[in-house]
């Protein structure tokens, strides 16, 4: 879909990009906002479902409000029914960063998709075709026996995956499927061994709280998304439920609950539930990435301590 990289060679030296990453719900928008405002500079989000127009609500996007206080790219800039990659998101945040650097010395970069920040930081390696036959088939059979079966068929198949992939994201474990089925090989074997250079200098931190906290505004979110018309958003998607975009937590329950496979309370604590799942994930893959200086979210003093890193 996208071109090629975008050559970055000619911008000022050693900008600065500052990477806030962490789990749904610890407060990175807030952090990212003051982080942004005390450096002059834009925010390019990383988080791979609030590029598009029509999710809202159940993507906890910045507040109109938000958006005035700091420029965001990424934010609103596709219709839901693009598919936007990892190496699409690669070569989309160069180009973003590109231009941010041509007036400002530094940027930041905030969201919970550890591939999407992975690739700007480091790049992804180049992989081998999904057969376009094994791909439809592996979808016929999800259709028929469902998430159930397609997780526990993902654990089997591809174990590697299986043990930090999004286990709750149909989109995901079909692409692993599918590609360990066309290749022989865990589509973990892709993730970039081998950083490429970038012309700026990172400085990775992360966000944490501790979990019961953590969870416990998970909980309120899920209860103020719903306030805020998270059934009616679901209902305006419900056409295109099947679009990888909208396999996506907070719409596949409501999904569900429209479907009559739940009643709407029941939809709510799945959503919940799911939600927490999700965080702990992100908070396995952030873990293990070790150039990451972490820092408590409810600490007053956090951009300040950021600002300080070198």
């Amino acid at each position: 879909m996208f071109a090629s990289l975008i050559n970055l060679s000619l911008i000022n030296s050693s900008p600065k990009v500052y990477i806030v990453s962490g789990p749904t719900a610890v407060g990175k928008t807030a952090i990212a906002i003051d982080l942004a405002r005390r450096l002059s500079t834009a925010i390019v989000s990383a988080d791979s479902r609030q590029c598009y127009k029509e999710m809202n609500i159940g993507t906890a996007k910045p507040s109109p409000d938000e958006l005035k206080i700091v420029k965001h790219y990424f934010i609103d800039e596709y219709p839901v029914t693009t598919h936007i990659t990892a190496a699409d998101y690669e070569t989309l945040a160069l180009k973003y960063l590109n231009e941010i650097f041509a007036t400002h010395a530094s940027a930041v970069v905030c969201g919970g998709t550890g591939l999407y920040i992975k690739a700007l930081c480091e790049g992804l390696d180049e992989m081998p075709e999904t057969s376009p036959d094994v791909i439809q088939q592996t979808e016929q059979e999800y259709e028929q026996q469902g998430l159930a079966w397609l997780q526990q068929t993902v654990r089997h198949e591809d174990p590697e995956f299986y043990k930090d992939g999004e286990i709750q994201n149909p989109a995901r474990l079909l692409r692993a499927l599918s590609f360990i089925r066309s290749t022989g090989i865990s589509i973990t074997k892709f993730r970039t061994q081998t950083k490429k250079e970038r012309p700026f200098t990172i400085i990775k931190t992360g966000l944490e709280l501790p979990r019961e906290l953590l969870y416990e505004r998970i909980n309120h979110r899920v209860d103020q998304m719903m306030a805020q018309g998270l059934l009616a958003e679901a209902e305006k998607l419900y056409p295109y439920r099947d679009l990888k975009n909208l396999q996506t937590v907070g719409y596949t329950e409501i999904f569900d609950y429209i479907d009559g496979k739940y009643a709407l309370p029941e939809a709510v604590d799945k959503i919940k539930q799911h939600t927490r799942n999700y965080a702990k994930r992100q908070m396995t893959w952030f873990k293990k990435d070790k150039e990451i200086t972490w820092f408590q979210a409810d600490d007053k003093d956090v951009v300040a301590k950021i600002l300080s890193l070198e």
